[in-house]
């Protein structure tokens, strides 16, 4: 297994992006799983549904499960942290590649998706665990390869460039966790 970052303000295309890479991929032979980060509640669950009611009944774990697929709903106590992102990976069934998307304070290797009527500026220049930019702009500038937005081969081929293996990146991370004292996650 190996991983690799998609990382960029808001608005910037990163889930649009995610979606034609898993498609690049699949359509390769290459398995695909991703982890993404939310800054907000957020709830995978139908009001009304029998795993909702479950839940909000107060179970702990909810697994929803059928022919085609399952999913595990996991509550978190109110005092419980956010699990880390090392954490979720653990939980994760081998696959080929998995693309992270957010963590973007995290040091696990990342593409910058950057997109210029975003109005922010780049994160590339202050961040040493970007190692590549897809953009509508050219940054001449740069020291790490720029790619168009929308050229996804080239940026399916950076991925699988720099890509680390699922191991190195649960060190790095495990360590840069312990190193800032805690679970800070960002998106």
């Amino acid at each position: 297994m190996k991983l690799f970052g998609i990382a960029g303000w808001s608005g910037a295309g990163k889930t649009t992006l995610i979606v034609k890479l898993i498609s690049f991929f699949a359509s390769r032979g290459i398995r695909v799983s991703t982890v993404k980060h939310a800054h907000h509640d957020f709830d995978i669950d139908q009001p009304g549904k029998d795993s909702f009611v479950h839940r909000k009944a107060g179970a702990t774990e909810v697994i929803v499960s059928s022919a085609r697929r399952f999913a595990l709903i996991h509550e978190l106590g109110a005092d419980d942290p956010e699990m880390s992102l090392p954490q979720l990976l653990a939980r994760l069934s081998p696959c080929d590649l998995v693309l992270v998307e957010g963590f973007k304070t995290l040091t696990h290797p990342k593409l910058e998706v950057f997109r210029a009527a975003n109005g922010r500026d780049a994160l590339h220049p202050a961040d040493p665990c970007i190692v590549a930019v897809a953009s509508d702009q050219v940054f001449p500038q740069a020291r790490i390869p720029v790619v168009p937005l929308d050229d996804v081969a080239a940026i399916c081929e950076l991925i699988l460039t720099k890509a680390i293996s699922i191991d190195e990146a649960m060190a790095k991370l495990t360590d840069s966790l312990q190193n800032k004292g805690g679970v800070r996650q960002a998106s």
